[in-house]
């Protein structure tokens, strides 16, 4: 496979122990670098050699999307930010439109993103011949999970996104102990599937961002899933780690990955109060085996800020991983930049409502 004009192949692959190789060829990243919570690497083990599926389209790292067959940006579009209050319709075409005429393929959103107003300016930025240039998500937001309110919930996303089909469908923020339950025993699961096999969804899976053990749970009864979308982070690999758990079936089981919140989620402040640069959690987010890293983008300056790092990105050394870290690791333990695991802050209102929170 070609990156760069390099071919990527097996340099140095006589410095790597069988155990090593295993894992590398798995995918698994996090358990070379933090084997036993500490942060031990290999030295003669070649980075490269993680994300062997990737090419370049037009400067756009592109990669394989799990078992799919198909390959998407390295950045991908987050779809709540285009319904913020700061954008006009107008504003969010605009800015839509640039991703995908710079080699931004993959785009993300969800029925709820601010009462649909997100899915409603993505159809409209998509007319015009830009429905075929990307590769479509969006979320189920029956959080009940039953069969018709998930049928429900699938047609008023394909009216809103001015779409006959969707390229993924996720059940949204499977982050209760019971969700994976309730999909598979309140008929949600058997929605996915008709409407895949009725052809208005290609491929489907799950979000989410609260404990690693319910990822675990809905992936043991989820045989066909073909994507899952979870948070990964330089805290992350420290705290109730995602990374260190989910990761490693995901590319055993060749699934693809969205990656979230590598900047610690929506209003974080992470940046802010521990001076790690932007673009070293960025970084180390692509540099893991992952298919997409979507960020929430609302204004042009973002979108040039972040196509500028996906340009020019090249995976992180083992020193450069260790490194940032370090840095994190003093800030990582509580999960204070981890609100999403640790609070109800960023669990969404309808879900909550669901399981009688509000």
């Amino acid at each position: 496979m070609y990156y760069n004009g390099r071919i990527w192949g097996r340099e140095k692959i006589m410095n790597i122990t069988r155990n090593q190789f295993i894992k590398l060829s798995l995918g698994v990243m996090g358990s070379l670098m933090l084997e036993n919570n500490s942060l031990q690497a290999d030295e003669n083990i070649n980075n490269t050699l993680i994300n062997p599926k990737t090419v370049i389209k037009d400067g756009m790292p592109m990669r394989m999307f799990g078992k799919t067959g198909e390959y998407v940006s390295l950045l991908g579009l987050g779809g709540f930010h285009v319904s913020l209050g700061s954008l006009t319709d107008k504003d969010a075409s605009y800015l839509m439109r640039s991703a995908i005429d710079s080699g931004i393929n993959f785009f993300d959103n969800s029925r709820e993103y601010n009462d649909g107003l997100a899915e409603e300016r993505m159809g409209k930025a998509l007319q015009n011949g830009y429905r075929e240039k990307v590769f479509l998500m969006t979320k189920n937001c029956a959080h009940n999970r039953t069969k018709a309110d998930s049928i429900k919930s699938l047609e008023e996303s394909l009216k809103a996104l001015k779409t006959d089909y969707l390229d993924l469908w996720l059940f949204h923020e499977v982050i209760y102990d019971n969700d994976p339950e309730w999909i598979f025993i309140r008929g949600g699961i058997d929605a996915a599937i008709e409407a895949k096999k009725q052809g208005k969804v290609r491929f489907i899976g799950f979000s989410g961002h609260k404990t690693p053990d319910i990822h675990l749970n809905m992936l043991e009864r989820f045989d066909n899933c073909d994507a899952v979308m979870m948070p990964l982070n330089i805290f992350d690999a420290h705290f109730r780690s995602f990374e260190k758990n989910v990761l490693p079936v995901l590319n055993q089981r060749n699934i693809g990955i969205m990656a979230i919140k590598s900047l610690g989620g929506f209003l974080s402040d992470m940046l802010y109060k521990t001076k790690i640069p932007y673009t070293d959690c960025i970084r180390y987010v692509m540099s893991l085996p992952v298919s997409t890293v979507v960020i929430g983008m609302e204004n042009m300056e973002q979108l040039t800020k972040n196509l500028e790092v996906v340009r020019n990105f090249k995976p992180m050394t083992y020193e450069e991983i260790k490194a940032v870290l370090e840095k994190a690791k003093p800030f990582a333990g509580d999960g204070r930049f981890e609100k999403y695991k640790t609070t109800s802050m960023l669990d969404g209102a309808k879900g909550q409502e669901t399981h009688g929170f509000k």
